[in-house]
């Protein structure tokens, strides 16, 4: 059972009116890029807590997350409006299998984001591991409007550092938007735009396919990939696609 380690807060840097990340202090041992952990507050007794995917690598001093107000929510109201020095509780057994390491060998990766789903995949990718393993990797990240595309600078940085083995899509799909594909990503995915405008293809023989988002996108991208004849992948039962889900 996770115990709870209590870190400090450095910086909360709105992206908006309800996107933030929350930079915190704390020293939780050692954990994979892509991997999760659970933050929280303390709740009379008990700790209000959920799961939070790093954007930090762990070579970084500072854990990072990125989230969304939820204004009925019973936690993210809260931690939204924390302060530099403010407490805040931390579990100390970080976890989860969407790391480069739980992928099967393969040419190409895709990741597949919506929202605040880019975090961890934003870990993988300024992590060397994903480049020492993967010939090419494609990011292609989902939003609804063109100011939620966060951590622009980091993705033209992982751009400028990998050149033409990275690929990053951006997809808007509520309004128009120079540079990015206007579509859900299943029907880009369906009408071919995706993969055209990424170079490469999707398929059984040479990809991987990563997803953290909404369900909606995770069961249409899944059900799209089965008809490929790729199936999700398992430890016991290697495939094709591996998935974590934001609600």
């Amino acid at each position: 059972m996770a115990s709870w380690l209590e870190g400090k807060v450095v910086d909360n840097r709105r992206l908006n009116e309800y996107l933030t990340s929350l930079i915190i202090d704390v020293d939780i041992g050692g954990y994979e890029a892509g991997q999760f952990v659970r933050i929280g507050l303390p709740d009379g007794d008990e700790v209000l807590a959920r799961p939070y995917s790093l954007v930090n690598t762990p070579q970084e001093k500072h854990l990072e997350v990125y989230f969304n107000l939820v204004e009925e929510g019973p936690l993210s109201p809260r931690l939204f409006e924390l302060r530099s020095g403010d407490n805040i509780l931390v579990a100390d057994n970080p976890s989860g299998f969407l790391t480069v390491s739980e992928v099967p060998e393969c040419r190409h990766l895709w990741m597949i984001a919506t929202g605040t789903g880019i975090g961890p995949f934003l870990s993988i990718l300024k992590s060397e591991a994903a480049w020492q393993q993967f010939e090419k990797i494609v990011l292609c990240y989902s939003v609804s409007y063109a100011t939620e595309l966060a951590y622009q600078d980091i993705i033209a940085s992982i751009r400028d550092n990998h050149g033409d083995r990275f690929r990053f899509v951006p997809v808007v799909t509520r309004e128009s938007h120079e540079g990015a594909l206007g579509k859900r990503v299943p029907a880009l995915m369906q009408d071919g735009s995706l993969e055209q405008h990424a170079g490469i293809t999707i398929n059984a023989e040479d990809s991987h396919v990563m997803m953290c988002g909404s369900s909606a996108m995770i069961t249409d991208v899944s059900a799209e990939l089965m008809s490929r004849d790729m199936k999700k992948h398992r430890r016991r039962d290697p495939g094709h696609f591996t998935t974590e889900k934001y609600h």
